[in-house]
């Protein structure tokens, strides 16, 4: 379930009426902005994990910087998304930080509007990938996939490896994401583009895929499963995003994570406004202070968040982790995927994933 988080905790009764009068009081046209210049209330629908970090790295300084008085609302993905499509005109957020195939799913269903360029100034010194005009919104983040595994098990390159997953050695001693969650796309996408014509081909991958299932000890469906499995030495190695290796590598525990050999793919978060946002102006203020170099920095630093501006300051734990893709991804021979072609065929390649992969 999601929740509305007031983040300024001694806020008083009349203001928190205020706020409410502000967010469900009128309802507003597409793309109309009914709160008006002196509207300095707005919504930030966001992930349900490290609000506190969050709030001490974004949303403070940004209050403080331009007056305006932020509430934050919580969910997973998935949630928040069928929340904006069921509450219709009356959108309940004003900026949304989604994943990238939920905010191309979003888009698909007409519940976003694209962000006027023009009131982004920070647009322009963000990279490239960020501002794919794929989107209606820009990321703000990104996350790279690749492999997570025991440093007192497997060595680097053994490790980064794909037909590691398939080597009779280690069987029994291997986890795979489960399709739902995000490396798990990024994975797939990884092996065909390894052991196939390109990303989306699927039918060589999950051929491949499905000749390692039974080797593998567990489809993970969250980080805290496949970290647990990692530290309880159950398992040594694992397909994950970079981010969950940080607090295990600071905490000084035999792992690593490493990029994979071949087939490299990142998805992003984005930053997007919902077609029926009470408060255009004030999302588009927002997302230009959440792409500035300053608010980039204090993210990366608190937060944990890859910067997508590259003026910002990465924090040495970060590059210690994901080396030069922690400023420049693509350098690093990271890639994008093209969303239009995930969004047509995820339904049809999750059950595909389920039959011919995860059941083996």
């Amino acid at each position: 379930m999601s929740s509305r988080i007031p983040v300024r905790a001694l806020a008083t009764a009349a203001a928190l009426l205020t706020s409410t009068a502000l967010l469900v009081g009128c309802s507003a046209t597409p793309g109309g902005d009914t709160g008006g210049d002196d509207n300095k209330t707005i919504v930030v629908s966001t992930f349900p994990f490290g609000v506190d970090e969050f709030t001490k790295a974004i949303i403070d300084p940004f209050e403080k910087a331009t007056g305006y008085k932020v509430e934050v609302d919580t969910g997973s993905n998935s949630e928040r998304l069928s929340k904006l499509e069921l509450n219709g005109k009356r959108a309940g957020a004003d900026v949304m930080l989604i994943s990238d195939y939920y905010a191309a799913l979003g888009q698909s269903k007409k519940l976003f509007q694209k962000v006027d360029d023009a009131q982004l100034p920070n647009l322009a010194k963000v990279a490239d990938f960020a501002k794919e005009k794929q989107y209606d919104g820009p990321a703000y983040s990104y996350q790279l996939n690749g492999m997570l595994y025991r440093t007192d098990k497997l060595d680097q390159a053994t490790a980064a490896k794909w037909d590691t997953f398939g080597d009779a050695a280690y069987k029994g001693k291997l986890a795979l994401p489960d399709f739902s969650v995000t490396a798990g796309q990024l994975t797939v996408s990884g092996v065909a583009e390894t052991v196939g014509k390109d990303p989306y081909d699927v039918d060589a991958a999950f051929k491949t895929l499905g000749e390692w299932s039974p080797g593998v000890l567990q489809f993970y469906k969250s980080s805290t499963e496949v970290t647990n499995l990692l530290l309880q030495g159950e398992i040594v190695n694992a397909p994950a995003l970079s981010g969950f290796a940080t607090s295990l590598v600071e905490a000084g525990e035999p792992i690593a994570w490493t990029p994979p050999a071949t087939g490299k793919f990142m998805a992003t978060n984005r930053a997007m406004i919902p077609a029926n946002a009470e408060n255009v102006k004030g999302a588009h203020v927002f997302i230009n202070y959440l792409l500035g170099a300053e608010a980039q920095t204090s993210s990366a630093k608190i937060v944990g968040d890859l910067p997508v501006n590259p003026e910002a300051t990465v924090p040495e734990n970060l590059k210690k982790i994901v080396g030069e893709a922690a400023t420049d991804p693509i350098a690093a021979g990271y890639k994008t995927l093209d969303i239009s072609v995930i969004v047509k065929n995820r339904t049809e390649w999750t059950d595909r994933f389920a039959r011919e992969v995860a059941s083996r």
